[in-house]
């Protein structure tokens, strides 16, 4: 069975810097990816360059910047009262999630002054080009409950556990 839309893709990934610096490594954590092709639950470079390929193909991918957290913003970089975060004891490359208008977004402190906090909401890897080396372990049809919930669930997930978000 090929990558098409409406279909669970299985997969391990290395992703690394353009320097090649290991970022994640979904082998080494065990963990494998699992995604619903054509549903926007990973890049859309990742999903294109997969598209059509089938169980056991192995590719490498390069997204610029632009195609994958995106470029560098210097006006994410603000600085924010003290009184914004919970811990009392701040310190440069602390990271906290946060709520944002599209969803949560990754705070990243910068420097900690006597009465404010400089930070930065971009993406950590924002600006950054990333490779990636894929290998598909599995591709499978999406249940209708992963239809309506929009990404893959565990196994065993019963349909009327499952809130279809048609009808919402």
């Amino acid at each position: 069975m090929i990558i098409d839309p409406q279909r669970v893709v299985t997969l391990h990934y290395v992703l690394s810097d353009q320097d090649g610096n290991v970022l994640d490594d979904s082998r080494a954590r065990a963990q494998p990816l699992e995604y619903l092709h054509g549903h926007g639950n990973i890049m859309a470079g990742l999903e294109q360059a997969l598209a059509g390929r089938a169980a056991g193909a192995e590719l490498s991918v390069t997204l610029m910047p632009a195609e994958a957290y995106g470029l560098r913003d210097e006006a994410l970089v603000r600085e924010v009262g003290r009184h914004a975060f919970p811990a009392p004891d701040l310190a440069p490359g602390m990271r906290f999630q946060t709520p944002g208008d599209d969803g949560p977004e990754i705070v990243t402190i910068l420097e900690v002054r006597d009465d404010g906090v400089l930070i930065d909401t971009n993406h950590p890897l924002a600006g950054h080009t990333l490779r990636y080396r894929l290998e598909v372990l599995e591709v499978r049809e999406a249940t209708r409950a992963e239809l309506a919930k929009g990404h893959p669930l565990p196994p065993g997930t019963e349909p009327g556990e499952v809130e279809d978000k048609k009808m919402v």
